[in-house]
């Protein structure tokens, strides 16, 4: 039957359009309908036998009622193995729940030891770079304060040089001073020396020609007696002489004097430019070291305030870091807190 139903089924598939290609062989294939088989028949049930006896009823029965206590029993077996099934994996998961909870403390004992011990080792690491910070700051102010007191004795050095300098050019200038009043006095001296000698030359002269004018007098008036000639005349000449050489004299003298008070004044003028640049030299002096006192004092206090500003930052930072570690160390600790407590909460739960 198989060999008749397929055989028209093998006859309707063809094959088209057989081509040859550098791939291989190409070719179209038409399958046929699909077949509708047909249901297989039905086996007639066995009709049930009306013929039973009370007895065949009764057996039947108490087989029933023995099966229905057996799958009973079975069940309430079942059940209790179940149960002891149940109890078992209780207890063994209240075991592994032990066993974790004690693990879990332990490791969180451990963790936390080990944390308290790195955060010790690290607080005592901080503390003794702290240290360290502290006692290089210390260094470096106690050397900055030795560098300001170095600078201020060498300032006081070169102040007190300087002002034995100036005590040197100041005496200098004040033995100048001496030697050039000194001097003048000489210079006035000599020219009262000569002033005397002038006027008791001019006295001399004068005596001189008073002599010479009496001689005159007396040999004019001898003449004029011997001779009796000119007696107007002789005497305007001599007046005339007289007064000529008398203005001669005072000329020279006021000419002198005056020569001698120009002297005088040009000295006291150059004494005085003297003196007014040397107050001068003074005063550049000190501003110039008030300035360079002035400049490095600022300098050095710069240094000291930014060493201050400096140190304050680091030991802002290291605190700030210090309080970081802290709260991890907190939340942390709390986290673990909180595990347990759900671990204990579960645990309660379970065993309730």
């Amino acid at each position: 039957m198989a060999d008749i139903i397929q055989s028209p089924a093998a006859e309707a598939t063809e094959v088209r359009c057989q081509e040859k290609t550098r791939g291989g062989l190409c070719y179209e294939v038409i399958l046929s309908e699909p077949e509708v088989k047909a249901a297989p028949p039905k086996r007639p049930s066995s009709p049930p036998n009306k013929n039973m006896s009370i007895q065949e009823i009764e057996e039947k029965l108490k087989a029933a009622e023995e099966r229905k206590k057996q799958l009973e029993q079975n069940k309430v077996a079942a059940l209790s193995a179940q149960i002891m099934k149940i109890e078992e994996a209780s207890r063994k998961k209240d075991e592994q729940t032990n066993q974790f909870i004690s693990a879990t403390r332990e490791a969180l004992e451990q963790k936390m030891e080990n944390h308290i011990g790195k955060r010790e080792a690290f607080i005592t690491d901080l503390k003794t770079k702290m240290k360290d910070h502290i006692e290089n700051v210390e260094k470096t102010r106690m050397s900055l304060e030795q560098q300001c007191d170095e600078v201020r004795l060498a300032l006081e050095e070169k102040m007190k040089i300087a002002s034995a300098q100036r005590d040197d050019n100041i005496k200098k200038m004040l033995d100048r001073l001496k030697e050039h009043e000194e001097q003048v006095n000489k210079v006035r001296a000599s020219n009262l020396v000569k002033f005397q000698q002038l006027d008791a030359a001019v006295q001399e002269k004068l005596e001189q020609a008073q002599l010479r004018r009496s001689q005159l007098e007396q040999e004019q008036k001898e003449k004029l007696r011997n001779h009796n000639i000119r007696p107007v005349e002789i005497k305007q000449t001599t007046e005339v002489r007289k007064s000529g050489v008398i203005e001669k004299i005072e000329n020279k003298l006021t000419s002198a004097e005056q020569k001698r008070e120009k002297e005088i004044s040009r000295k006291i003028e150059a004494i005085k430019k003297h003196n007014s640049h040397l107050e001068e030299v003074k005063q550049t002096v000190t501003s110039t070291e008030e300035v360079r006192k002035t400049e490095k004092v600022v300098k050095i206090e710069t240094k000291l305030t930014v060493a201050e500003q400096n140190r304050e930052k680091e030991i802002q930072k290291k605190l700030e870091n210090i309080k970081k570690n802290e709260r991890r160390a907190e939340m942390v600790r709390q986290n673990k807190a909180n595990k347990v407590q759900g671990n204990n909460i579960q645990e309660t739960a379970s065993s309730g």
